[in-house]
């Protein structure tokens, strides 16, 4: 049986590894020209997702990679500084955690599944019909039994099916941005940065990389008027938006003309009813991104993908049957994802000096606590901060064979 799956980045391959394991046909097409291997940006990956890359056997390869970050440095505008020791929120949250960068990870699982999974880079998909005939921007087109869009927020495949993103997006009133700068600080196992009402701006390393990310999150009252692959004027909004912000801010802005990898987005969360349709469905971001940097959207992808193949192989194929499954099985966690989400991006910049300062005296206090009170406070009143470990994954054995569907 043959699926096309469009994106190689975290959902896609995961996805891959486990359809090939159960004896589906898989090609995997992404708009880029080859695997991004840059770095990308920090990503967690919490107990569930732990565990299914266990059971991928690459646990070793996601562990190496580890960023290692354990201690957050935070100034304010007025010169106040708190240190946090990030094992004392990571450890409560998840009893699983590797914080890994995002191309480290998508690389590690386009390794244990090239072998299995025809992959074609520098192509899209232009169209999909009913029956399942796929067309590309290069290649000759060709069908498949399944057409699954793993391609992120700003999902080519949704579009051609579901409609326009703006149906389905939900603006959470904060914006992101990433880039890669020389490590001018030496920082190792250390995050640093500078918060302020309304706007952050951390700096950390990596264990095995040689620079360093600088992050951006910024609030605004009103969506930004931009195209999500107008970098240009992205770089500007961001100078904008850090013009007169201390600590190390003007020397990170002044990297933006010449960093070699750059991301910006809006926190946006994805609200489908259904993320299927006839032959086509969605994974990850594409799907159900609940909001980048503040709803685990990676462990979710990864995650869902997992769930996919597991439907999928234990109804033989059928799409009929097996998108329905995936999407109950998917669901709650999904919702309470989004939910999770939202009420992260409403902290994680401060909105107002009362804000920062209940942030600030927050983490001065999570400090003076013993590790294991920590934990227990938060399971206490988490509103769902504990939410990945409360995910119990189905197990999954494949089928004799599968079958084409009509």
């Amino acid at each position: 049986m043959r699926v096309l799956i469009s994106g190689a980045s975290v959902a896609g391959p995961a996805l891959a590894y486990w359809l090939t394991r159960y004896g589906f046909t898989v090609t995997v097409v992404e708009r880029a020209p080859a695997l991004r291997k840059a770095g990308g940006h920090a990503v967690d990956l919490f107990k569930p997702a732990m565990d299914i890359v266990e059971r991928m056997g690459v646990l070793e390869q996601v562990v190496a990679r580890k960023t290692g970050t354990e201690r957050l440095t935070l100034h304010t505008e007025r010169g106040a500084r708190v240190d946090l020791e990030l094992r004392r929120i990571l450890g409560a949250v998840s009893d699983r955690h590797v914080e890994i960068m995002r191309d480290d990870l998508s690389e590690i699982f386009y390794e244990a599944t090239r072998h299995d999974a025809e992959y074609v880079f520098g192509d899209s998909i232009t169209s999909i019909s009913e029956e399942g005939e796929v067309t590309f921007e290069r290649g000759e087109p060709d069908r498949f039994d399944l057409v699954i869009g793993a391609d992120g927020l700003h999902s080519n495949v949704r579009r051609l099916v579901f409609g326009p993103e703006s149906r389905f997006t939900h603006w959470v009133g904060a914006y992101l941005a990433v880039i890669s700068v020389p490590n001018f600080l030496g920082l190792d196992n250390h995050m640093e940065g500078i918060a302020a009402v309304g706007r952050m701006a951390v700096m950390y390393g990596a264990a095995h990389l040689d620079d360093a990310r600088a992050g951006f999150f910024f609030r605004t009252p009103q969506p930004l008027d931009y195209h999500h692959r107008d970098v240009t004027r992205q770089k500007e909004l961001l100078r904008e938006h850090f013009a007169g912000l201390g600590w190390e801010v003007p020397r990170l802005l002044a990297e933006l003309d010449r960093t070699p990898a750059f991301y910006f987005d809006s926190i946006t969360q994805l609200r489908l009813d259904t993320w299927s349709s006839g032959r086509v469905t969605l994974v990850g971001d594409a799907g159900y991104c609940p909001g980048p940097a503040v709803g685990g959207s990676t462990s979710l992808a990864v995650v869902g993908a997992y769930v996919l193949a597991g439907e999928l192989a234990a109804h033989g194929g059928d799409h009929t049957r097996a998108y329905p499954a995936y999407e109950a099985e998917i669901g709650e966690y999904v919702r309470r994802s989004r939910t999770f989400a939202m009420n992260a991006a409403k902290r994680i910049v401060p909105g107002s000096r009362s804000d920062l300062w209940t942030m600030t005296q927050g983490v001065r206090l999570v400090n003076r606590l013993p590790v294991a009170l920590t934990r227990a406070a938060i399971k206490l009143g988490s509103k769902g901060v504990r939410l990945h470990d409360s995910i119990a994954l189905k197990s999954y054995a494949a089928p004799r064979e599968t079958t084409s569907h009509p």
